[in-house]
Protein backbone atom coordinates (compact mmCIF):
# COMPACT_ATOMS: atom_id res chain seq x y z
CA UNK A 1 0.00 0.00 0.00
CA UNK A 2 1.17 3.53 -0.75
CA UNK A 3 1.15 5.62 2.42
CA UNK A 4 -0.23 9.09 1.80
CA UNK A 5 1.58 11.49 4.12
CA UNK A 6 0.77 15.05 5.16
CA UNK A 7 3.65 17.23 6.35
CA UNK A 8 2.54 19.97 8.73
CA UNK A 9 4.98 22.84 8.88
CA UNK A 10 6.90 24.22 5.90
CA UNK A 11 9.94 25.71 7.57
CA UNK A 12 13.43 24.20 7.37
CA UNK A 13 12.44 20.92 9.02
CA UNK A 14 9.13 20.61 7.21
CA UNK A 15 10.76 21.28 3.84
CA UNK A 16 13.35 18.59 4.55
CA UNK A 17 10.72 16.06 5.59
CA UNK A 18 8.68 16.84 2.47
CA UNK A 19 11.73 16.22 0.29
CA UNK A 20 12.57 12.94 2.05
CA UNK A 21 8.99 11.69 1.68
CA UNK A 22 8.84 12.68 -1.98
CA UNK A 23 12.29 11.46 -3.03
CA UNK A 24 13.66 8.91 -0.57
CA UNK A 25 10.78 6.82 0.83
CA UNK A 26 9.58 3.93 -1.34
CA UNK A 27 5.97 3.19 -0.54
CA UNK A 28 5.23 6.74 0.58
CA UNK A 29 3.58 9.62 -1.26
CA UNK A 30 3.66 13.28 -0.27
CA UNK A 31 -0.04 14.13 -0.28
CA UNK A 32 -0.23 17.52 1.45
CA UNK A 33 2.08 20.24 2.74
CA UNK A 34 0.36 22.40 5.34
CA UNK A 35 1.54 25.67 6.83
CA UNK A 36 -0.12 28.79 8.24
CA UNK A 37 1.81 30.64 5.53
CA UNK A 38 -0.10 29.46 2.49
CA UNK A 39 2.47 30.74 -0.01
CA UNK A 40 5.26 28.87 1.73
CA UNK A 41 3.23 25.66 1.83
CA UNK A 42 2.34 25.98 -1.86
CA UNK A 43 5.94 26.65 -2.85
CA UNK A 44 7.11 23.36 -1.34
CA UNK A 45 4.03 21.37 -2.38
CA UNK A 46 4.38 22.49 -6.01
CA UNK A 47 7.93 21.11 -6.15
CA UNK A 48 6.61 17.59 -5.56
CA UNK A 49 3.12 17.67 -7.04
CA UNK A 50 1.40 17.70 -3.64
CA UNK A 51 -1.59 19.65 -2.35
CA UNK A 52 -1.08 22.65 -0.11
CA UNK A 53 -3.17 23.70 2.89
CA UNK A 54 -3.22 26.13 5.80
CA UNK A 55 -5.45 24.36 8.36
CA UNK A 56 -3.57 21.60 10.22
CA UNK A 57 -6.58 20.02 11.93
CA UNK A 58 -8.49 19.84 8.65
CA UNK A 59 -5.42 18.36 6.97
CA UNK A 60 -5.15 15.63 9.61
CA UNK A 61 -8.85 14.80 9.13
CA UNK A 62 -8.62 14.42 5.33
CA UNK A 63 -9.71 11.03 4.01
CA UNK A 64 -6.79 10.99 1.58
CA UNK A 65 -4.20 11.37 4.35
CA UNK A 66 -3.03 8.13 5.98
CA UNK A 67 -0.24 9.42 8.25
CA UNK A 68 1.22 12.72 9.38
CA UNK A 69 4.62 14.30 9.99
CA UNK A 70 4.45 17.26 12.37
CA UNK A 71 7.26 19.79 11.87
CA UNK A 72 5.42 22.94 12.92
CA UNK A 73 6.46 25.21 15.85
CA UNK A 74 7.11 23.50 19.19
CA UNK A 75 3.96 24.75 20.92
CA UNK A 76 1.78 23.02 18.30
CA UNK A 77 3.30 19.55 18.69
CA UNK A 78 1.16 18.24 21.54
CA UNK A 79 -2.17 19.60 20.23
CA UNK A 80 -1.52 18.22 16.74
CA UNK A 81 -0.41 14.87 18.16
CA UNK A 82 -3.69 14.72 20.08
CA UNK A 83 -5.56 15.50 16.86
CA UNK A 84 -3.76 12.62 15.12
CA UNK A 85 -4.64 10.22 17.94
CA UNK A 86 -8.29 11.32 17.72
CA UNK A 87 -8.23 10.77 13.95
CA UNK A 88 -6.61 7.35 14.35
CA UNK A 89 -3.57 8.31 12.27
CA UNK A 90 0.08 7.57 13.01
CA UNK A 91 2.24 10.64 13.51
CA UNK A 92 5.97 11.26 13.39
CA UNK A 93 6.24 14.36 15.57
CA UNK A 94 9.40 16.43 15.62
CA UNK A 95 10.89 16.99 19.06
CA UNK A 96 9.82 18.15 21.57
CA UNK A 97 6.51 16.46 22.16
CA UNK A 98 6.05 19.44 24.47
CA UNK A 99 8.26 21.58 26.66
CA UNK A 100 5.63 21.04 29.37
CA UNK A 101 5.78 17.66 31.10
CA UNK A 102 2.08 17.87 32.16
CA UNK A 103 1.16 18.37 28.50
CA UNK A 104 3.26 15.31 27.60
CA UNK A 105 1.31 13.32 30.19
CA UNK A 106 -1.93 14.48 28.58
CA UNK A 107 -0.77 13.11 25.24
CA UNK A 108 0.36 9.85 26.85
CA UNK A 109 -3.03 9.37 28.52
CA UNK A 110 -4.80 9.91 25.20
CA UNK A 111 -2.55 7.37 23.50
CA UNK A 112 -3.05 4.83 26.28
CA UNK A 113 -6.82 5.37 26.13
CA UNK A 114 -6.72 4.66 22.40
CA UNK A 115 -5.13 1.29 23.19
CA UNK A 116 -2.26 1.53 20.69
CA UNK A 117 0.72 3.71 19.91
CA UNK A 118 0.18 6.55 17.49
CA UNK A 119 3.24 8.70 18.20
CA UNK A 120 6.83 8.34 17.07
CA UNK A 121 9.00 11.23 18.25
CA UNK A 122 11.69 12.80 16.09
CA UNK A 123 14.80 12.24 18.20
CA UNK A 124 16.65 11.22 15.06
CA UNK A 125 20.06 10.62 16.68
CA UNK A 126 18.83 7.14 17.63
CA UNK A 127 19.09 6.37 13.90
CA UNK A 128 22.49 8.00 13.34
CA UNK A 129 25.22 5.44 12.48
CA UNK A 130 27.67 6.95 14.98
CA UNK A 131 25.34 6.64 17.95
CA UNK A 132 24.18 3.18 16.81
CA UNK A 133 27.81 1.99 16.76
CA UNK A 134 28.44 3.58 20.14
CA UNK A 135 25.47 1.77 21.64
CA UNK A 136 26.53 -1.52 20.03
CA UNK A 137 30.05 -1.20 21.50
CA UNK A 138 28.58 -0.74 24.96
CA UNK A 139 26.02 -3.53 24.65
CA UNK A 140 28.63 -5.99 23.37
CA UNK A 141 30.90 -5.35 26.34
CA UNK A 142 33.78 -4.01 24.23
CA UNK A 143 34.38 -1.00 26.47
CA UNK A 144 33.20 -2.51 29.74
CA UNK A 145 30.76 -0.81 32.07
CA UNK A 146 29.86 2.75 31.06
CA UNK A 147 31.23 5.33 33.49
CA UNK A 148 30.79 8.69 31.77
CA UNK A 149 29.25 10.21 28.67
CA UNK A 150 30.52 13.57 27.40
CA UNK A 151 28.47 15.55 24.88
CA UNK A 152 28.89 18.86 23.16
CA UNK A 153 26.34 20.55 20.94
CA UNK A 154 27.53 23.67 19.15
CA UNK A 155 25.69 25.90 16.69
CA UNK A 156 27.04 28.80 14.65
CA UNK A 157 24.64 31.32 16.22
CA UNK A 158 21.39 31.42 18.15
CA UNK A 159 18.23 31.05 16.03
CA UNK A 160 16.66 34.21 17.51
CA UNK A 161 17.84 37.43 19.12
CA UNK A 162 15.92 36.70 22.33
CA UNK A 163 17.41 33.20 22.76
CA UNK A 164 18.41 32.51 26.38
CA UNK A 165 20.48 30.02 28.34
CA UNK A 166 17.28 28.41 29.59
CA UNK A 167 16.19 27.94 25.98
CA UNK A 168 19.48 26.18 25.26
CA UNK A 169 18.35 23.63 27.84
CA UNK A 170 14.71 23.34 26.77
CA UNK A 171 15.19 23.67 22.99
CA UNK A 172 18.65 22.36 22.08
CA UNK A 173 19.70 19.98 24.87
CA UNK A 174 16.68 17.57 24.67
CA UNK A 175 18.54 15.76 21.88
CA UNK A 176 21.32 15.03 24.38
CA UNK A 177 18.82 14.15 27.10
CA UNK A 178 17.20 11.56 24.86
CA UNK A 179 20.36 10.06 23.41
CA UNK A 180 21.96 9.65 26.85
CA UNK A 181 18.92 7.67 28.03
CA UNK A 182 19.07 5.62 24.82
CA UNK A 183 22.80 4.89 25.00
CA UNK A 184 23.00 4.17 28.72
CA UNK A 185 19.57 2.52 28.99
CA UNK A 186 18.86 4.19 32.32
CA UNK A 187 17.12 7.27 33.71
CA UNK A 188 18.59 10.58 34.83
CA UNK A 189 18.37 11.34 38.55
CA UNK A 190 19.83 14.85 38.91
CA UNK A 191 21.08 17.83 36.92
CA UNK A 192 23.18 20.92 37.59
CA UNK A 193 23.71 23.75 35.10
CA UNK A 194 25.91 26.84 34.85
CA UNK A 195 27.27 29.34 32.34
CA UNK A 196 30.64 31.08 31.90
CA UNK A 197 30.74 34.81 31.20
CA UNK A 198 31.24 36.08 27.64
CA UNK A 199 32.88 39.38 26.78
CA UNK A 200 29.83 40.44 24.74
CA UNK A 201 26.04 40.29 25.00
CA UNK A 202 25.61 36.94 23.22
CA UNK A 203 24.24 33.95 25.09
CA UNK A 204 27.09 32.06 26.75
CA UNK A 205 27.43 28.28 26.61
CA UNK A 206 25.46 26.23 29.12
CA UNK A 207 27.27 23.36 30.80
CA UNK A 208 25.28 20.62 32.53
CA UNK A 209 26.35 17.75 34.75
CA UNK A 210 23.84 14.93 35.16
CA UNK A 211 23.82 11.73 37.17
CA UNK A 212 22.00 8.51 36.31
CA UNK A 213 20.22 5.82 38.27
CA UNK A 214 23.25 3.58 37.54
CA UNK A 215 25.68 6.08 39.13
CA UNK A 216 27.13 7.33 35.88
CA UNK A 217 28.07 10.94 35.14
CA UNK A 218 27.02 12.74 31.97
CA UNK A 219 28.27 16.14 30.85
CA UNK A 220 26.51 18.27 28.25
CA UNK A 221 27.81 21.50 26.73
CA UNK A 222 25.37 23.50 24.61
CA UNK A 223 27.04 26.44 22.87
CA UNK A 224 24.58 28.23 20.63
CA UNK A 225 27.11 30.90 19.60
CA UNK A 226 30.15 28.78 18.74
CA UNK A 227 30.65 30.86 15.54
CA UNK A 228 32.88 28.36 13.69
CA UNK A 229 30.21 25.87 12.54
CA UNK A 230 27.75 23.17 13.55
CA UNK A 231 29.58 20.63 15.69
CA UNK A 232 27.98 17.82 17.71
CA UNK A 233 30.09 15.09 19.26
CA UNK A 234 29.96 12.54 22.05
CA UNK A 235 32.43 10.33 23.89
CA UNK A 236 31.33 7.30 25.89
CA UNK A 237 33.88 6.33 28.55
CA UNK A 238 33.88 2.73 29.75
CA UNK A 239 36.02 0.82 32.24
CA UNK A 240 38.16 -0.76 29.50
CA UNK A 241 37.96 1.72 26.62
CA UNK A 242 36.16 4.67 25.07
CA UNK A 243 34.25 5.26 21.86
CA UNK A 244 33.64 8.64 20.25
CA UNK A 245 31.67 10.01 17.34
CA UNK A 246 33.78 11.52 14.53
CA UNK A 247 33.30 14.68 12.53
CA UNK A 248 32.27 13.65 9.00
CA UNK A 249 34.01 15.52 6.19
CA UNK A 250 34.33 14.33 2.60
CA UNK A 251 37.28 16.55 1.75
CA UNK A 252 40.37 18.14 3.31
CA UNK A 253 41.93 21.37 2.13
CA UNK A 254 45.76 21.63 1.99
CA UNK A 255 46.82 25.22 1.47
CA UNK A 256 49.25 27.82 2.85
CA UNK A 257 51.13 25.25 4.96
CA UNK A 258 47.94 24.18 6.72
CA UNK A 259 45.40 21.38 6.59
CA UNK A 260 41.73 22.12 7.18
CA UNK A 261 38.42 20.29 7.34
CA UNK A 262 35.09 22.00 6.83
CA UNK A 263 32.18 22.16 9.28
CA UNK A 264 28.51 21.86 8.40
CA UNK A 265 26.51 25.11 8.73
CA UNK A 266 23.67 23.31 10.53
CA UNK A 267 22.27 19.88 11.45
CA UNK A 268 20.68 18.91 8.13
CA UNK A 269 23.72 17.47 6.37
CA UNK A 270 25.21 15.97 9.54
CA UNK A 271 22.06 13.97 10.28
CA UNK A 272 20.73 13.46 6.75
CA UNK A 273 21.04 9.67 6.92
CA UNK A 274 19.52 9.56 10.40
CA UNK A 275 16.46 11.45 9.16
CA UNK A 276 16.10 9.11 6.20
CA UNK A 277 16.32 5.99 8.36
CA UNK A 278 13.95 7.44 10.93
CA UNK A 279 11.35 8.29 8.31
CA UNK A 280 11.68 4.87 6.67
CA UNK A 281 11.01 3.27 10.04
CA UNK A 282 7.97 5.51 10.42
CA UNK A 283 6.58 4.51 7.03
CA UNK A 284 7.05 0.80 7.77
CA UNK A 285 5.23 1.18 11.09
CA UNK A 286 2.42 3.31 9.65
CA UNK A 287 1.89 0.69 6.93
CA UNK A 288 1.15 -1.92 9.58
CA UNK A 289 4.56 -3.01 10.81
CA UNK A 290 5.68 -3.23 14.43
CA UNK A 291 6.48 -0.09 16.39
CA UNK A 292 10.18 0.65 15.66
CA UNK A 293 12.31 -0.88 18.39
CA UNK A 294 14.70 2.06 18.76
CA UNK A 295 12.20 4.88 18.18
CA UNK A 296 11.44 7.53 20.78
CA UNK A 297 7.90 7.27 22.12
CA UNK A 298 5.65 9.70 23.95
CA UNK A 299 7.21 8.36 27.16
CA UNK A 300 10.65 9.44 25.94
CA UNK A 301 9.26 12.86 25.09
CA UNK A 302 7.91 13.14 28.63
CA UNK A 303 11.26 12.11 30.14
CA UNK A 304 13.15 14.69 28.06
CA UNK A 305 10.69 17.40 29.12
CA UNK A 306 11.11 16.59 32.83
CA UNK A 307 14.91 16.72 32.53
CA UNK A 308 14.75 20.02 30.64
CA UNK A 309 12.41 21.58 33.19
CA UNK A 310 14.77 20.56 36.01
CA UNK A 311 17.76 21.86 34.05
CA UNK A 312 16.15 25.27 33.57
CA UNK A 313 15.46 25.47 37.32
CA UNK A 314 19.04 24.44 38.09
CA UNK A 315 20.40 27.18 35.83
CA UNK A 316 18.14 29.82 37.36
CA UNK A 317 18.80 28.82 40.98
CA UNK A 318 22.42 27.73 40.76
CA UNK A 319 21.39 24.45 42.38
CA UNK A 320 21.43 20.75 41.65
CA UNK A 321 17.92 19.55 40.88
CA UNK A 322 16.63 16.05 41.51
CA UNK A 323 14.70 14.45 38.65
CA UNK A 324 11.72 12.24 39.37
CA UNK A 325 9.60 10.59 36.69
CA UNK A 326 6.24 8.95 37.18
CA UNK A 327 6.33 5.16 37.19
CA UNK A 328 6.68 4.05 33.59
CA UNK A 329 3.27 2.83 32.40
CA UNK A 330 3.07 -0.78 31.27
CA UNK A 331 1.83 0.55 27.93
CA UNK A 332 5.34 1.94 27.23
CA UNK A 333 7.36 -1.01 28.56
Amino acid sequence: MTLRIAVIGAGLMGADHARIVAEDLPGAHLQVVCDMDGARAKSIADQYGADSATDPEATIARNDVDAVIVASPDFTHAPLSLACIKAGKKVMCEKPLSQSSPECLEVMKAEEAAGEKFIMLGFMRRYDPAYLQMRAALKSGKIGRALMLHNWHRNVATPAADFTGAMAITNSAPHEFDVMRYLLDTEVTSIAASQPKRSDTLVAPVVMVLTTADDQIVTVEVNNNAAYGYDVKAELVGETGTISTNHVSYTRMDQDAAKSLGHDPDWRDRYAEAYRQQNRAFVNWAQGGDYPEIASSAWDGYAAAVIAEAGARALADGSREDITLISKPEFYQ
